[in-house]
């Protein structure tokens, strides 16, 4: 027996083997319940939702020898030539090759006559969005006074061609683009009945790629196993998909942090070398971009079993959410303009130092280490109860200041010590998130809340200690306490600092004579969001 493509040998046959689309299910069960049956049925969606199976099901729900019944019994003559395409009362037409009203005037006079075998005859019309004007209005006549034994079920994946005089007299369900992750649990119960190993990655891969459409699953899956010779791993399906490694995107959004364009363009190359998809790269950078935003206004939509949670977060905290939409943008742009580039490697390296070059000033600003500056009058140690030591003339200090003589003085304003700090990445990122809890002349406790707790990885602790180090000119214990903390941080005094700009850009703009003029004539507002501060 010649081989079945995975999407026909797992075609569902009846409603309960139909995945994702249980709106429709439910609305039709009810109706095939309580015998309410509609004339004419119209099932609109993208490709490979399963408009087409779904029409074939109905079809057997009504002509089943069993009786009109929401789960046909699949076994009687009636059932199995629908499943096997051979049943003489369902005719499928396919709108897309017979647009013309001599097609629909053959359709017309078969309707005159009763069924041969079933209970109804059952006309699919596929595509019904390409037939002719001239087309739709032949059918017209049939739609209004259909006989009895007629039913038609019409599928189009674009239901704004079809006449609003065709609409009103169909009943109308919208199949929804399958879910990832019913398209991943659907592809593991395939190959745990084929008998076929693979890994969970790799069906992730396949679920993306399908873009929603389940037929385009199958025909995915059946083409990794092929490629894979067994096995469908996540290499080979990477491999067959020109899929882009994660790593990369992280890598690149590092270097981006870092304003290192040389790192950047060495992870493009990296993908060139290996013949990866720069458009795929682009479409991944966005939703990767869109994770990361998702992160902070609202982590908890990640979800907990995310395997890439953790380093989504921490650079979450690397970028404004101002940044994250501007490099959004840029990336969906590069992907639209990659046909224009003169080559794709150009285009998409363009993309990265384009979102260097347009960063906000604000960003460039935090990211810039800003000067120390000596304090001389300032006391380098803090204890409970005791007084600061007092400095002459000559800049001279008390016994306990004196060991910090190599390095500038420590006045207590963490956040302003956590800019000056010459320290990039993770370590920055730990050094603005956390708040000073305590020191002394050689030791500083830090506090980190919870939710930044990823941060306090060991390798961050070792880069922020080597600068305090280098920046006071001896060593400095570290401890850092993860708990809850009051938001005496440099990200906390960045961001009020960034509303108080805004604020005041806002009222200015409020303010101006020529706005509220034009306000005033045109009847105009203005959109907050749009005023930046310069």
């Amino acid at each position: 027996m010649s081989y079945q493509v995975l999407a026909r040998k797992w075609r569902p046959r009846n409603f309960a083997s139909l995945v994702g689309q249980d709106h429709v299910v439910r609305a039709l069960t009810h109706a095939l319940e309580q015998q309410r049956l509609h004339h004419a049925y119209l099932f609109t969606g993208t490709r490979g939702v399963g408009k087409t199976t779904l029409a074939r099901i109905l079809a057997k729900a009504l002509n089943c020898e069993t009786g009109i019944t929401a789960t046909p019994c699949g076994v009687c003559s009636a059932c199995t030539e629908i499943d096997s395409g051979r049943f003489v009362d369902l005719i499928e037409i396919d709108a897309a090759t017979n647009t013309g009203i001599d097609d629909m005037r053959e359709l017309q006079d078969n309707a005159v006559y009763a069924p041969t075998r079933g209970r109804f005859k059952v006309f699919v019309i596929d595509e019904v969005h390409m037939l002719s004007k001239q087309a739709f209005n032949s059918m017209l006549k049939t739609f209004e006074e259909p006989p009895e034994h007629i039913k038609f079920i019409l599928a189009t994946t674009d239901p704004q061609k079809i006449p609003v005089t065709v609409l009103s007299r169909c009943l109308q369900f919208n199949l929804k683009q399958m879910p990832r992750d019913a398209i991943y649990g659907h592809l593991g119960h395939i190959l745990k009945e084929e008998n076929t190993a693979s890994e969970p990655a790799a069906l992730a891969l396949i679920a993306r790629a399908a873009q929603g459409s389940m037929r385009d699953a199958l025909s995915l899956l059946d083409q990794a196993i092929a490629y894979a010779g067994g096995k469908v791993s996540e290499e080979a399906v990477r491999a067959m998909l020109g899929a882009i490694d994660q790593d990369y995107l992280f890598k690149l959004l590092d270097g981006l942090a870092q304003q290192d364009i040389r790192a950047m363009l060495s992870v493009a190359g990296e993908m060139e070398s290996r013949s990866l998809s720069f458009d795929g790269a682009l479409q991944d950078l966005a939703t990767l971009l869109h994770q990361i935003a998702l992160a902070q206004s609202a982590p908890e939509a990640l979800g907990p079993d995310l395997p890439e949670r953790e380093r989504i977060l921490a650079l979450a905290q690397q970028f404004d959410a101002e940044e994250l939409q501007l490099y959004y943008q840029i990336a969906l742009h590069g992907r639209r303009d990659l046909p224009l580039a003169p080559d794709e490697f150009a285009g998409f390296s363009m993309s990265l130092m384009r979102m260097l070059a347009f960063r906000p000033q604000e960003a460039n600003a935090v990211a810039a280490p800003i000067p120390a500056k000596k304090r001389p009058e300032a006391p380098i140690a803090r204890d409970a109860g005791a007084a600061a030591p007092a400095s002459d003339k000559t800049g001279s200090r008390s016994a306990g200041a004196a060991a910090s003589a190599a390095g500038p003085a420590f006045d207590g304003d963490w956040p302003k010590l956590a800019n000056q700090l010459k320290v990039s990445g993770f370590a920055k990122q730990l050094a603005q998130q956390s708040e000073l809890r305590g020191y002394d002349d050689e030791s500083m406790e830090l506090g980190l809340a919870f939710s930044a707790k990823h941060l306090a990885d060991r390798t961050y602790q070792d880069k922020l200690r080597a600068a305090l180090q280098e920046h006071f000119g001896k060593a400095v214990a570290l401890k850092l306490v993860i708990g809850e903390i009051s938001g005496n941080t440099a990200a906390v005094q960045a961001q009020s600092e960034r509303q108080a700009r805004q604020g005041k850009a806002l009222e200015a703009i409020q303010g101006d004579a020529f706005v509220r003029d034009l306000m005033d004539t045109f009847d105009a507002t203005i959109v907050s969001d749009s005023v930046k501060p310069t």
